[in-house]
């Protein structure tokens, strides 16, 4: 059953066409590992055994006929409670959700993974409507680390990204509007995409508007290659989606790094103070590129810190999603989503459109950037997952104050994945993030794959009993 919870997606359904496996197998392993660990970890507010293996057997009848009916059938799959499932209400962390609605309707991506024949196991935490980049909620309490219990296993997807990195499905769908695949996956060991913005069509639009994404959350890049392909279709709830990928995500991804342009920025410019111990193992990963035949230059976007800009549009989302909420649901709250959607409101449109000037301008910045380099490269988080229960490690400010590397680009709408690349004195995960210009999703994916194919992007199993 472990080796089971440690095989991929495209394992899995390899195993799946030769007989080795079925879904049934494979779904039963993820379900018993929930089990195992829920206890200690809290990664799922719902899990629906009987659905999984409903849908596994169903699956597997499908693969004894040679007619499987996608990229994914029978491939155990886990989603966000921040994005619709039919079937069961989506609960967004919050005791404001109302609980008597239709709930008959997938999100794009759900309904994509669904036509392709995925297993869903359940929805995983989030704190309440994604708001901070840790995961706890009114509704789910605290998610913890699998690599250790006592520490956060960030967020906002922290739920998806614990299931991952547990052996509970080999696939998450999780929503990034600040870092939220990328911070967990760097702090829970898995990889993790955010796509360009709008190539995974996303519905309901989100309050905090175009700063949300949707993405990936597996266990290797071609994983999520291979999810990117089937969740990147069009949707015509989305107003703001983009048109089709040109060709799969998974042509040319073994094609290596040679010859490409990477900036590797350590600390942006000094803007950013790094643990030592990061600092090390990312460098190390890029030092990997650069024998892989990558270019690599030390270079700095050119840009200063955008905080300001973000938490203008950040808390504005906060006061949209609360806008309508009577005193007694405001009085339910996570008191800092209170907190700050009560600054979001006093936000003017003047302030509002003078943070859009912000991030086209750093949009352009880096757009300029990427003429000269393919890539740019910089740790994911500057430190390693702090303890649970806290919004930041220092229990002052808010989460913004430890992402600097992750939020800038999704004001830019690039990009940008978290690839593991070691571990520190604890056995806690590193990551190494890898941006690139809008559009270029596949080039990120194929420099993730070189560092896997390298050896370079593998950290043990979290020994969770």
């Amino acid at each position: 059953m472990a080796e089971l919870g440690r095989m991929t997606a495209v394992q899995l359904v390899a195993a799946y066409g030769k007989g080795e496996l079925t879904p049934v197998d494979a779904t039963r392993a993820a379900l018993d590992r929930i089990e195992q660990t829920e206890p200690a970890v809290n990664a799922f507010v719902r899990v629906d055994a009987e659905a999984a293996l409903r849908q596994a057997e169903e699956s597997a009848a499908r693969w004894r006929r040679g007619e499987p009916e996608g990229l994914l059938d029978g491939v155990p799959v886990s989603v966000k409670d921040i994005l619709l499932q039919k079937g069961g209400p989506t609960l967004r962390g919050s005791k404001a959700t109302r609980l008597d609605g239709r709930w008959d309707e997938d999100a794009p991506s759900v309904a994509r993974l669904r036509e392709h024949g995925a297993v869903f196991l359940g929805k995983t935490t989030t704190p309440e409507y994604g708001w901070k980049g840790v995961t706890d909620s009114p509704v789910s309490g605290i998610t913890r680390n699998p690599y250790d219990p006592s520490r956060t296993a960030g967020g906002s997807s922290g739920g998806a990204a614990a299931a991952v990195a547990l052996g509970a499905g080999p696939v998450a769908l999780g929503t990034d509007g600040g870092g939220s695949v990328r911070i967990p996956g760097a702090f829970c060991g898995i990889f993790a995409l955010k796509p360009t913005y709008g190539r995974v069509p996303l519905y309901p639009a989100s309050a905090f508007g175009t700063l949300a994404h949707v993405g990936p959350m597996t266990l290797d890049a071609a994983d999520a290659a291979l999810v990117m392909d089937v969740i990147s279709g069009a949707d015509h709830r989305d107003w703001s989606g983009l048109g089709p990928a040109e060709g799969s995500f998974r042509e040319g991804l073994g094609d290596g790094v040679r010859g490409l342009r990477v900036a590797y920025s350590a600390s942006f410019g000094g803007q950013v103070a790094v643990a030592p111990q990061v600092a090390s193992a990312v460098r190390k990963a890029v030092e990997r590129l650069a024998q892989l035949g990558a270019y690599v230059e030390e270079a700095d976007p050119d840009f200063s810190d955008p905080v300001e800009a973000f938490h203008t549009l950040w808390f504005s989302g906060a006061a949209r999603v609360t806008q309508h909420f009577n005193k007694e649901q405001r009085a339910a709250l996570d008191p800092g989503l209170r907190e700050v959607a009560l600054r979001g409101a006093r936000y003017s449109a003047l302030d509002y459109l003078a943070a859009v000037d912000v991030r086209m301008d750093l949009g352009r910045r880096m757009g300029r950037f990427h003429s000269a380099y393919d890539l740019l490269v910089t740790p994911t988080l500057p430190l390693t997952a702090f303890e649970a229960g806290r919004e930041t490690p220092s229990g002052r400010g808010r989460w913004t104050g430890w992402t600097p590397f992750t939020y800038p680009f999704n004001l830019t709408q690039q990009p940008a994945a978290t690839v593991p690349c070691g571990v520190d004195g604890d056995g806690l995960p590193i990551g190494v993030q890898l941006v690139a210009a809008r559009h270029k999703d596949a080039l990120v994916l194929r420099a993730a794959q070189a560092l896997y194919e390298a050896g370079a992007a593998s950290v043990p199993a979290p020994q969770l009993p």
